[in-house]
């Protein structure tokens, strides 16, 4: 096992990842992505589906989100904008928490954030 780990800095954790990018792009008939910097906590990977669903993951090195998503052979976007970030299909969980709030949404509930 040392020697997966020397090769690619995480061989179990890059699999892993690979298999989860791979397993959303075939239920969602492909998907695209966009790797985002955390800073010490690693890298967040979001992926968008042809269908319009995202999810995200979380890599604990930018480099192996960056393996991960080469391996995968999902395109990449060097940003969340444009005709990327407008091919996500949000709900009423997404209203409620992100941006509910500020465009007259239901206030979430007292002790929880």
């Amino acid at each position: 096992m040392a020697d997966i780990q020397q090769v690619d800095g995480g061989g179990r954790r890059t699999g892993k990842l690979v298999k989860q990018i791979s397993s959303f792009a075939e239920a969602h008939g492909g998907a695209e992505g966009q790797i985002a910097y955390l800073g010490q906590k690693g890298a967040r990977i979001v992926l968008v589906g042809e269908d319009g669903e995202w999810g995200d993951l979380v890599a604990p090195t930018h480099a192996l989100a960056e393996e991960a998503v080469k391996q995968s052979g999902i395109t990449v976007h060097e940003a969340f904008d444009g005709d990327f970030a407008n091919r996500v299909r949000t709900g009423p969980y997404e209203w409620t928490r992100m941006a509910g709030i500020q465009v007259g949404g239901p206030k979430p509930r007292q002790g929880r954030p």
